[in-house]
């Protein structure tokens, strides 16, 4: 039975300076990465799918790089759109994060509905799937509000901010079977 592992990228540099999708992994990021990779749960993965946000592109790079395979950017990976806000200080990003995974289907603050969001994945999901070979695991290098909306999506239940992934700088995984979509193992962190 072959399992699809959703990796969430760790630590980032944050430059409010800069576009958001456009920061990349931090040193500390780079250093979860490395360690993630001599983890078991990847010894049979044979594709590796990202966003084509730059921190999910660092990560997935760290990933096939020790595999020996090629990434592929998958669009409908990418976080909510939450352009119309821009970089958000903390407590004021999680604020409005409480509101868009509360509200699913109002734009808050012109962030991209978290109901939208959740279907532009689910379809994104399933297309990695109809690329990936048919042998061997898959790992989709993602974002935290990629990967809440995906597990509730899974688990059949509302769109609620309590599935989002533990912590506060990412680096979390969990795992789902690629045949039947069911969940096999919540989060984690990715060195576990």
């Amino acid at each position: 039975m072959a399992s699809v592992h959703f990796v969430t990228h760790p630590e980032v540099v944050i430059d409010p300076k800069m576009p958001v999708p456009d920061w990349p992994l931090s040193a500390v990021g780079f250093r979860r990465m490395r360690l993630a990779v001599e983890r078991p749960w990847l010894a049979e993965v044979r594709s590796v799918f990202n966003s084509t946000e730059r921190k999910a592109m660092d990560a997935a790079g760290v990933l096939a790089g020790k595999l020996g395979v090629s990434t592929v950017a998958v669009e409908g990976l990418n976080e909510n759109d939450r352009s119309a806000t821009g970089y958000l200080p903390r407590a004021e990003f999680e604020g409005v994060a409480d509101e868009f995974f509360a509200r699913p289907e109002v734009s808050v603050r012109g962030w991209e509905r978290a109901a939208d969001a959740q279907r532009r994945i689910v379809s994104a999901v399933e297309h990695a799937m109809s690329l990936a070979p048919v042998e061997g695991d898959v790992a989709l290098v993602s974002h935290g509000g990629v990967g809440a909306l995906l597990l509730c999506h899974l688990k059949g239940v509302p769109i609620s901010r309590d599935a989002d992934q533990p912590g506060g700088g990412g680096g979390n995984v969990f795992s789902f079977c690629k045949e039947s979509r069911q969940l096999l193992l919540g989060w984690r962190r990715i060195e576990e």
